[in-house]
């Protein structure tokens, strides 16, 4: 299968070019040229989220090069078996991501995308990996490429917007793994490596990957919890399951509309936004406006531009398709925080701030007497926002023992400033 570009100017390549490439040399966005369909059925002798990804992946990777090596970098990067929990009602549940090494949902994306990288390594020269982020995304690629041999990563991260926790988690891997806090916004962040990752002279001095959601190889994975949840709904019920999902940059809530696009037992999908208007604004029918990043309690979803909309406008290039295919709402920090008391109070689950978006949306739905079952995606720990959610409850929260032991790690960034020219200076220092 081949990839293509969502601006349509670069030629076609392979997924495992795509995958090692990150963006396109048009500026554009890779995407599979065709989708496979599948039906429940399809997935029959399977029941792990493993099994459900090398079945809901292997037509992408048919033919491939990485079509040998599919089985196993599942088998490592879905080791962890998400829970699908009541939700405190009827009909209500918690998908909980969380559970990986740095107890985020972007933990699963960014192992497979560097198990797929580490097997297309040519041990040459060292493969920089650039990635912004605005809190969980960073730490997931730190962990995935820590200590891999033949790969560098660089994380750009926007200086004083991320949580105390998520800033050290950061700075705390060392090694092959270097962190950079921006003086600007995670839009800052995300401008700098897409102007680096578009700059084939520079790429070609230094060699360069990305694994922020822009890059397919951490889009695709994505896709093979939602299957594998709507699928063990499906079987026990008889019934498709809707997702409300936190989003920023919206590669998370982009993997579950593909997944139901291939035929899985998907509902409805509804859009949780903070406080940053532009999805919530273009759902309700106004234009597609990026804005200035406001900076919320949800910090992982500050996002004023976000990337994977360029993947929405490809599918659906009728915006009242689009507007009939999700919907969006916003969530302010006053209805963040009361959402954080609301759901311990009535749901029985403490939860972190971009959860309590999606809870409070849920909470919204049942209000309206919207019927079905739903499912609210749980994306990072409660424990990486003490200073958020300690407060509000009234109580400490443990944290796993895998931020345990990290938090307990020295933690050092560089700082860096909003600008290319001085990323491209540091990572040739570094060569």
């Amino acid at each position: 299968m081949n990839a293509i570009s969502t601006r349509g100017v670069a030629p076609h390549v392979s997924l495992a070019d795509a995958i090692a490439a990150g963006l396109a040399p048009d500026g554009g966005l890779y995407m599979p040229e065709t989708w496979p369909s599948f039906t429940p059925a399809a997935f029959d002798d399977t029941d792990t989220l493993a099994g459900v990804a090398i079945r809901l992946l292997a037509p992408f990777f048919a033919d491939d090069r990485l079509a040998a090596a599919l089985p196993d970098i599942c088998h490592d990067a879905f080791a962890i078996e998400p829970p699908l929990v009541p939700f405190g009602a009827p009909g209500d549940h918690l998908l909980e991501l969380f559970h990986g090494p740095t107890a985020a949902f972007k933990d699963y994306g960014a192992a497979f995308l560097a198990g797929c990288l580490g097997a297309l390594s040519q041990g040459d020269r060292p493969l920089t990996i650039l990635v912004a982020t605005s809190g969980d995304t960073g730490a997931a690629v730190g962990a995935a490429f820590h200590g891999r041999p033949g790969m560098r990563v660089a994380i750009l991260y926007p200086d004083g917007r991320v949580s105390p926790r998520q800033a050290h988690h950061l700075g705390a891997f060392g090694g092959n793994v270097r962190a950079f806090r921006v003086a600007g916004t995670f839009d800052d962040c995300q401008r700098i490596a897409k102007t680096l990752l578009a700059d084939a002279a520079y790429r070609a001095e230094v060699p360069l990957g990305s694994a922020n959601s822009i890059s397919l190889g951490r889009l695709l994975p994505q896709t093979a919890y939602y299957a594998h949840a709507a699928l063990r709904h499906w079987r026990s019920t008889g019934r498709t399951l809707n997702f409300v999902i936190p989003t920023g940059n919206l590669g998370n809530a982009l993997a579950c509309l593909l997944a139901k696009r291939m035929g899985l037992p998907i509902g409805q999908v509804v859009l949780a936004c903070n406080a940053n208007p532009v999805l919530p604004a273009f759902f309700a029918g106004g234009d597609y406006a990026p804005q200035p990043t406001i900076a919320t309690l949800a910090n992982a979803m500050d996002v004023g531009a976000p990337s994977n909309f360029e993947r929405l406008q490809a599918l659906y290039p009728d915006p009242c398709a689009l507007r009939a295919a999700l919907h969006a709402e916003s969530v302010s920090d006053a209805q963040i925080r009361a959402a954080i008391v609301r759901t311990r109070a009535h749901r029985g689950h403490i939860v972190c701030p971009h959860t309590a978006c999606a809870a409070d949306v849920l909470d919204r739905l049942r209000a309206r007497g919207e019927p079905g079952d739903w499912a609210v995606v749980a994306t990072a720990h409660p424990a990486k926002f003490p200073e958020v959610v300690e407060p509000l409850l009234d109580t400490p929260v443990p944290p796993p023992q895998a931020l345990v032991s990290m938090l307990a790690q020295p933690s050092h960034a560089t700082p860096l400033a909003n600008d290319a020219d001085a990323l491209r200076a540091a990572l040739r220092i570094d060569q």
